[in-house]
């Protein structure tokens, strides 16, 4: 017995990945064993029951510990026994999209034989797709690996990404450069060992200056495009938490930083969203209107250049760390704030230093 879980692991190629991280680019298997089933090896019974699935990748999942019975992480070897519980995280199949490498200049913080950390600029497509074919991350990975003898040209990953942020969200994300490293990388962020802080320029003034937004996210039943949340005791979506503290407060608008507990697709944008805290300039979730301050027209001017300086959702992937896939240590990679959120928010700084000596007059 069989069954398929797709754990947000799964691309959605018509939803912007925001990279509050979907661990996006394997799926998750559950198998219960048959009663009458005879002695036979993990390798050999996974490989039948998979479509697509090679022994090799297989046996890769098993050494990076993402092949679970019962619980607890097995090797190859293991042999099945009846009623066992059986879980796989793997990579995700081929999706047949043709990956021409490209000599896109890459903002690289660290590499060695098994991982690639880049700190990827707004605006730069992580993964092909919807009319998105050249010009993403993946283009550029498939150039600057092509030389690796992990590498396959064949393989449309373009390197196997771990995770992704979205097209508008700039900052730090981490590259595997061959399978077990994805493999072990990709339990890490399965289950939720990796730190993950991203920085927002968001509407309004909180009432608490930390928090946590809990609730279950899924695709809007009103907008395709869209992502909503739902209760949490509701059987709609995934479970998903984000832990927010006030950095700045800036009269009409805040600086927050968000740490993930979860990572689901668009998961800052709508739970902030939800708590009526939209990020700024955030078209898909009505961050991109004037939502707090005044009607003078002297104030609407303003946030249009803030909008025109800052032509994106205002927020940045700053820090990542996870455990090195081979050696064990603790990596920890963090990004500063780029240009257009730095002078977006440099502009609100003087808006609300220029309101205070006003209203000292």
């Amino acid at each position: 017995m069989q069954e398929e879980l797709n754990y947000d692991l799964v691309e959605n190629f018509d939803i912007e990945d925001d990279g509050e991280e979907q661990g996006g680019l394997y799926e998750h298997f559950r198998f219960t064993v048959d009663k009458g089933q005879s002695l036979l090896r993990i390798d050999k019974f996974l490989t039948s029951r998979i479509e697509n699935a090679s022994r090799n990748r297989i046996q890769t999942a098993a050494d990076g510990g993402n092949i679970l019975v019962n619980g607890k992480a097995v090797k190859s070897n293991y042999k099945v026994k009846p009623l066992d519980n059986i879980s796989i995280v793997m990579p995700y199949p081929r999706r047949g999209v043709e990956i021409i490498p490209e000599d896109i200049p890459l903002n690289i913080l660290f590499e060695d034989d098994d991982i690639l950390v880049i700190d990827k600029a707004a605006g730069m497509v992580v993964h092909p797709g919807h009319g998105n074919y050249s010009g993403t991350l993946v283009n550029a990975l498939a150039h600057h690996l092509k030389d690796s003898p992990s590498f396959n040209n064949a393989d449309e990953r373009g390197g196997l990404l771990v995770h992704r942020i979205d097209k508008n969200t700039s900052g730090v994300i981490v590259v595997a450069k061959n399978e077990l490293a994805h493999s072990r990388l990709a339990r890490q962020f399965f289950d939720h060992t990796t730190q993950r802080r991203y920085i927002a320029l968001v509407w309004g003034a909180f009432n608490e200056q930390e928090g946590t937004i809990t609730g279950n996210i899924a695709r809007s039943k009103h907008d395709k495009l869209k992502m909503a949340v739902f209760p949490t005791d509701s059987e709609i979506g995934r479970h998903a938490v984000t832990h927010y503290k006030v950095i700045e407060e800036l009269g009409y608008v805040s600086l927050v930083e968000c740490r993930l507990e979860t990572g689901r697709t668009h998961q800052i944008r709508v739970h902030l969203q939800s708590i009526g805290h939209p990020l700024f300039n955030d078209e898909r979730y009505g961050g991109n209107r004037i939502l707090k301050g005044t009607t003078f027209s002297k104030y609407r001017q303003f946030v249009e250049n803030c909008f025109a300086l800052l032509p994106r959702q205002a927020l940045h992937a700053a820090l990542l760390g996870f455990k090195h896939p081979t050696t064990g240590e603790e990596m920890l990679f963090e990004s500063p704030l780029p240009a257009d959120m730095t002078q977006a928010i440099d502009k609100w700084r003087h808006y609300v230093a220029y309101r205070n000596i006003q209203e000292e007059e």
